[in-house]
């Protein structure tokens, strides 16, 4: 069997969706032909940790674990935080916040030095690492997983020493995504070099939505079209309790994932409270479940709603928790980042939403990608987030489908299957087969 070493920072006990496209793929690539390697890290600083998905590294998997410096520990103690607050929801300030002198210092420093980003002190741990794997395996192709950025360089420089083929996975863009660093001329100018590098040599690039592919070739346009590859998120259907009749006291509504600054559900709860004040909705009769990790902001906007007996917020759970609660819930609620570049963004969760077979409401751009997504598997509802009448709307209907034991969707199976793991593996193992015969 071919061998090929999966690169990626974020691997169990890491928890969160990012997670699981890696986990998913070196579950699935043996029965395609391509037995994995893995190299991630000891101590990863993640946002979220799951030591239950420890259990689902297949038992044959290889798994290399090295250091890594880690500075968000560092900024951590500077600005006073808790040593154990998320990177993602509480360390890295909001654009429209005010900042402590500290914060601002700490953002310079790493919007000068951190380049690609944060995690650039795994680099001199991995390379020599990923070396001697190569070596002692008789590996013959690389996959990269990004973010963080750091791992395509990773990628790149093995790539460059090896010669092996190698394909850098994206799950997002680089520079100019939501999360990305608003850095001064230089390093700024250092970033898109070493973005443009990886485009350039990677054999291909593959990306998660089709928004990261689109944006690839917009700032390349010289390159090879044919370079960038789609490889959507998916579900797999082995992490699903077989199906329960409905017997919930309460109509359920539940949201799962992480909220913070742009992503938020203020406008959701303003909606259910002004249909509870109207008497359209009994606050009696409803449990909106938020689990996940939430900004401070969010976790103060679910604490002073009006209808906050009606509210459930959960920290992070296993990700077998998190499946069995969306199987056991009446209406899944997805919210998109209100900003004009969160169009075609389609977070991995909404694909575990797809695979619970339950209606879906989505505030999000109506003509977006998760919006033709959900229109393309006939699982819900896409409504704009701040379109208020429309969000009232489309809850009074599940509300009642609730009340009446009926249900307005009826999933596209076939364009529901297309999303499967394995189904999305058995494409990622073409593309090393493709690979291998280029040799």
């Amino acid at each position: 069997m071919k061998k090929v070493l999966v690169v990626s920072y974020y691997f169990p006990p890491s928890g969160g969706p990012g997670v699981q496209r890696v986990l998913k793929f070196v579950k699935y690539l043996p029965q395609f032909g391509w037995q994995p390697v893995v190299l991630t890290v000891q101590n990863g600083d993640f946002p979220a940790r799951d030591e239950s998905l420890l259990n689902e590294i297949p038992a044959d998997i290889r798994v290399h674990r090295t250091k890594i410096f880690e500075p968000y520990r560092v900024y951590r103690f500077l600005t006073r935080k808790p040593p154990d607050s998320a990177v993602d929801v509480e360390n890295i300030p909001q654009v429209e916040k005010k900042r402590s002198i500290m914060e601002r210092f700490a953002g310079l420093v790493r919007e000068t030095f951190f380049i690609p980003d944060a995690r650039i002190g795994w680099f001199p741990y991995a390379v020599p690492e990923a070396m001697q794997i190569v070596r002692n395996e008789g590996i013959d192709a690389v996959y990269t997983s990004s973010p963080p950025y750091t791992t395509a360089l990773i990628g790149l420089e093995l790539h460059r020493r090896t010669k092996l083929p190698w394909i850098a996975g994206f799950r997002d863009p680089w520079i100019g995504f939501l999360s990305s660093p608003e850095r001064w001329a230089l390093p700024r100018a250092v970033d898109m070099y070493l973005e443009k590098t990886v485009y350039q040599e990677a054999d291909l690039v593959e990306c998660a939505w089709a928004g990261i592919l689109e944006d690839f070739r917009r700032k390349y346009p010289e390159g090879n079209a044919l370079k960038a590859v789609h490889l959507p998120n998916g579900f797999d259907s082995a992490d699903y309790p077989a199906a329960a009749p409905r017997n919930n006291d309460r109509f359920t509504v539940t949201y799962t994932g992480s909220m913070y600054g742009k992503r938020n559900p203020a406008t959701f709860l303003r909606s259910v409270e002004e249909l509870v004040a109207e008497g359209a909705v009994a606050a009696n009769k409803i449990r909106l479940s938020f689990v996940g990790r939430f900004g401070a902001e969010v976790k103060e906007m679910i604490n002073r709603s009006t209808i906050r007996p009606s509210v459930e917020r959960l920290d992070y759970v296993a990700h077998a928790e998190s499946i069995r609660r969306l199987t056991e819930s009446d209406l899944l609620l997805l919210i998109v980042d209100e900003s004009k570049d969160s169009r075609e963004i389609v977070p991995g969760k909404v694909f575990e939403y797809l695979g619970a077979r339950k209606p879906i409401l989505a505030l999000t751009d109506v003509d977006g990608a998760v919006a033709r997504l959900i229109a393309e598997t006939s699982s819900g509802r896409a409504v704009n987030n701040q379109d208020v009448p429309s969000i009232k709307a489309a809850f009074v209907e599940c509300y009642r489908n609730y009340l009446y034991h009926t249900s307005f969707i009826q999933p596209n199976e076939e364009e529901v299957r297309k999303y499967e793991r394995r189904e999305v593996t058995r494409r990622l193992a073409e593309l090393l087969d493709y690979l291998q015969t280029r040799r």
